[in-house]
């Protein structure tokens, strides 16, 4: 395993490496040994001896967003010709499926992520849309602060007309424990720029992503 035992910045522009010894990892295994134990987790079978590890490395792997993505830097020229194509022609991409994990509770929450913009001088590959999405969503979060973070990178990223995000996910931190509701939908919302100005653009987006929901 290789050494994690320093944080130094990440090519990508929106991450850092992050770093743990491999004598804190084994630490951290014998934590989450005693805390599944002592939750109820038998231990000593063949099928759970390697689930602390197992579960170490499958946190580190879905918190994988805080490492940044370095594909993301890479922009074209616009393609609009001119007002109002300029001002009002959006590029959408959606559904785009992530999963994440609630910093109140630690427990998943997913979904899927509509992201839409009027370009400016710029525009970006539609593949990196997705993984602007992933970027923000493989890291302890909850769901107003990822639409904020995916509209506020592609900002500063393109420097467009305006930005258009919607995040619609499930969430088991209130199926599995508390309320325990049965198959919740929470939608939210982000506008910038031209979206948060002109109604019609903004219904015009909310009335072409329905037509990509399920």
């Amino acid at each position: 395993m290789r050494d994690r035992s320093k944080s130094e910045e990440s090519p990508g522009k929106y991450g850092t490496t992050r770093t743990i010894s491999e004598s804190d990892w084994q630490r951290f295994e014998a934590h989450l040994a005693e805390i599944l134990q002592a939750m109820g987790l038998p231990l000593d079978t063949v099928a759970t001896r390697e689930t602390p590890r197992r579960f170490l490395r499958a946190l580190w792997e879905a918190t994988e967003g805080y490492e940044g993505d370095p594909k993301l830097l890479t922009t074209f020229a616009t393609e609009c010709r001119g007002r109002p194509d300029c001002d009002l022609s959006q590029i959408i991409e959606g559904p785009i499926p992530f999963y994440s994990l609630c910093e109140h509770h630690a427990l998943p929450f997913g979904g899927q992520v509509f992201v839409g913009y009027v370009a400016h001088e710029t525009i970006i590959g539609l593949s990196k849309l997705t993984r602007l999405v992933r970027l923000y969503a493989r890291r302890f979060t909850v769901q107003e602060r990822l639409g904020q973070q995916i509209a506020g990178a592609l900002q500063d990223m393109l420097n467009p007309h305006g930005v258009a995000v919607m995040v619609q996910a499930h969430h088991t931190c209130t199926q599995m424990r508390g309320v325990r509701e049965i198959w919740p939908s929470t939608r939210t919302t982000v506008w910038r720029g031209h979206y948060a100005e002109n109604a019609a653009l903004r219904e015009e987006f909310l009335r072409l992503i329905d037509r990509g929901l399920p």
